[in-house]
């Protein structure tokens, strides 16, 4: 399989996510694979009862925000080890290779479309 188009594909979307996760994250000192939500910082003397609940608000949906992202930016960093592997547009599950079509919907995409609804249990 040829995969120099899915590369430079999957590189320019990682790209992308990571520029995203920035804006509303910062990378765990602990783990370069991770990602925190950013909170607003307000001085607590500053504060009153309904920034705090509108800031709070923010960090909880920021915190969806940034688990979705972080999950698509290592998806992402999973399809170009296996490409560097070999392994990229081949099922995880069957062994088979992945459809043209699935992996330009998904280009992180790890099963067929057989396998589909198990992609999720893999790690």
């Amino acid at each position: 399989m040829e995969t120099e188009s899915y590369k430079i594909a999957i590189e320019a979307e990682l790209t992308e996510v990571t520029h995203m996760l920035e804006e509303i994250a910062s990378r765990d000192p602990q783990d370069e694979h991770n990602w925190v939500p950013k909170t607003d910082d307000m001085p607590a003397d500053e504060a009153d009862a309904i920034d705090v609940a509108d800031k709070t608000e923010a960090w909880v949906e920021r915190t969806g925000e940034v688990a979705q992202l972080e999950r698509r930016y290592n998806d992402l960093r999973h399809a170009l080890d296996r490409i560097a592997k070999g392994t990229y547009g081949i099922c995880e599950i069957s062994g088979h290779p992945i459809e043209t079509a699935r992996l330009e919907a998904n280009l992180a995409a790890r099963t067929c479309i057989a396998h589909k609804e198990e992609e999720g249990i893999l790690s």
